[in-house]
């Protein structure tokens, strides 16, 4: 069994009437690693930042992290913690 981290998994979506359905569809299906989740809309940039915690083998952080950031007009990062 792939030992699970702490990571803090940052994204800022850019084009949220394109992106948002897709993010909302990727954090749901992998909701299972799901710690906690904020999301603040920066009304003035025209973006949104969302930082998500998450508790999950590291494949599953990548594959989050990967399919999030292949969307247009969204930026993903992943800072891990092995705990």
């Amino acid at each position: 069994m792939e030992e699970k981290r702490i990571e803090v998994l940052s994204i800022v979506v850019e084009k949220r009437e394109q992106a948002a359905e897709r993010v909302n569809a990727l954090l749901s299906e992998f909701g299972e690693y799901v710690v906690g989740r904020m999301g603040i809309p920066y009304h003035e940039k025209k973006i949104s930042v969302i930082c998500v915690v998450l508790d999950a083998p590291l494949s599953a952080a990548n594959a989050l992290t990967g399919k999030l950031g292949s969307i247009d007009g969204v930026t993903a990062k992943t800072l891990f913690c092995k705990y």
